[in-house]
C-alpha cells in the first residue's frame, strides 16, 4: 500500500537537513514543522489494526515532538533548548508506554550501556554546560528508559539480535531498537555540539548530522505497524 505521507516526510527531512547545513533558517522554518505532522497523518489514515488507545498515544507523542522540533530550530538558545527537551521528554514517555504495553521490559545487558552513557553525559554537562545540565539530564533519563525498552528483543519475538540490538528486517518491530539508538546518537550530538562546536561551519555540519539521525529515528519509531 502506498504511503505518501511518509514519502513526503522524507522530502521535508531532506530540506530541513539542507537548511541546517547551509545555514538557511528559512528552509528549516518551512520544512521542519511539517515532519511530525506528516508522520501523524500516516498514523491516522492507516487501517493497520492499531489499538485506538495506542493510536492516540502515538499521535500525542508526535504532537509533543512537533513542539520540540519548532523550539529547536534555534538550538543555541538555552531557554528554547530546555523547553524543547521537555516536549521530547513527553514524547519519550509516550513511546515507553507503548512498548511497555507490548511487553517490553528493561534487561540488564541493554540498560547497562545506556546508563553509562547517561551518567557520562550528565557529568560532562555538569562541568561544561551547568546552566542546562539539570533539565537535559532529566530528559536523558526518559530517553534512556525508552531506548532500553525499545532494545528488548521480546518486542519482535524470533528476530536475530547482536549485542542486545535486534537486526532490522521486514517486520517493523525489529527496527525499533535501531530507531531508539539513532535517537540516542542524535541527542548525544546535541550535547557535544553545544559544548565543543565553536565555528559556524562545525555547528552547521553537526546540526545536519543531528537532524539526519533524528529524522531516521522518527521514521522507524513512528511507524504504526511497529506498535501493532
Amino acid at each position: 500500500m502506498p504511503r505518501p505521507f511518509r514519502a513526503a516526510f522524507a522530502g521535508a527531512a531532506a530540506v530541513t537537513v539542507f537548511g541546517a547545513v547551509t545555514g538557511r533558517d528559512k528552509l528549516q522554518w518551512a520544512a521542519k514543522p511539517l515532519l511530525m505532522p506528516l508522520l501523524a497523518a500516516d498514523v491516522a489514515i492507516n487501517d493497520d489494526g492499531l489499538d485506538p488507545a495506542d493510536r492516540t498515544v502515538l499521535l500525542g507523542a508526535l504532537a509533543a515532538a512537533t513542539v520540540g522540533d519548532i523550539l529547536l530550530i534555534a538550538p543555541d538558545d538555552d531557554r528554547r533548548l530546555i523547553a524543547g527537551a521537555s516536549s521530547f521528554a513527553l514524547m519519550q514517555s509516550a513511546y515507553s508506554w507503548l512498548w511497555w504495553r507490548r511487553g517490553a521490559r528493561p534487561r540488564p545487558q541493554i540498560a547497562a550501556p545506556r546508563l553509562a552513557a547517561w551518567l557520562g553525559a550528565a557529568a560532562l554537562m555538569r562541568v561544561k554546560a551547568p546552566t542546562v545540565a539539570l533539565p537535559l539530564t532529566a530528559y536523558g533519563a526518559t530517553l534512556g528508559a525508552a531506548a532500553t525498552l525499545a532494545g528488548d528483543p521480546g518486542l519482535a519475538t524470533g528476530a536475530k539480535s547482536i549485542a542486545g540490538l535486534n537486526i532490522p528486517g521486514r517486520d517493523p518491530r525489529t527496527r525499533l531498537g535501531l530507531g531508539a539508538l539513532l535517537f540516542t546518537i542524535s541527542d548525544g550530538l546535541i550535547v557535544l555540539r553545544k559544548i565543543f562546536a565553536r565555528s559556524t561551519r562545525s555547528r552547521h555540519i553537526t546540526e545536519g548530522v543531528i537532524l539526519t539521525t533524528y529524522a531516521a529515528a522518527q521514521y522507524l519509531l513512528a511507524d504504526p505497524r511497529a506498535h501493532h
